[in-house]
């Protein structure tokens, strides 16, 4: 049976503040009152699934259980057609800094060990390798899990595709937005304005399901 959502505190299950930061956003107009994963020193599970559902499920499911309140987790990524939708789960992982190697200013965000300039530069050289002719097209996913204390969970999954920019440009958003252009526009996401990007965004699309079924 389908639980609903109502007006309270939820637990958004990321320690990632560029996600809890869009997340908020979104769930602004219905009453909700997100508290983080971080807020409430909740460990951060190893995301050991195979798909987006997967990890976003084993998250949810967990703060869930360690707060006691309703849980969301959300886990995306960034598809690359021509890397046969890589880095997909792993988006976040591509970012993972060499402490070898100093992080470089630029536009993307430094989130803790995570350095999603050195992620972009990984996307460009692995695209440089290839065949002059392999394109650019790529997808973001956005994967929702929405867990009880009781066990119960609701899953919802958004995408929008679009194309790959380089160099980098911008410097809202988070992750892979400053490479990445929506189709039928020409600003990259790390250019476009927060709002309209939440509008036409996957976690957008994701979220537009969610309340369709929930609230």
């Amino acid at each position: 049976m389908t639980h609903r959502l109502g007006p309270g505190k939820l637990v958004i299950a990321s320690h990632n503040e560029g996600k809890v930061r869009e997340i908020r956003d979104l769930l602004g107009p219905y009453g909700i009152e997100p508290v983080s994963a971080a807020e409430l020193d909740l460990p951060e599970p190893d995301e050991i699934g195979t798909t987006f559902i997967d990890n976003a499920d084993l998250k949810a499911r967990a703060a869930a259980d360690l707060s006691g309140l309703p849980a969301l987790a959300d886990d995306s990524g960034l598809c690359i057609d021509a890397l046969g939708d890589r880095p997909g789960i792993f988006s976040a992982r591509w970012a993972l800094a060499d402490p070898r190697v100093p992080p470089e200013a630029g536009p993307g965000e430094i989130e803790g060990a995570r350095d999603f300039n050195r992620a972009m530069r990984r996307v460009q050289t692995e695209l440089e390798a290839l065949d002059e002719d392999a394109g650019r097209n790529a997808h973001f996913i956005c994967a929702l899990a929405l867990c009880w204390p009781d066990g119960h969970c609701e899953w919802f999954e958004g995408r929008v595709d679009g194309t790959l920019a380089f160099p980098p440009r911008g410097r809202h958003g988070f992750g892979y937005d400053p490479i990445f252009v929506p189709n039928g526009e020409t600003q990259t996401f790390g250019e476009m304005d927060p709002a309209k990007k939440h509008a036409m965004s996957h976690r957008a699309d994701a979220f537009r399901k969610l309340v369709a079924a929930l609230f």
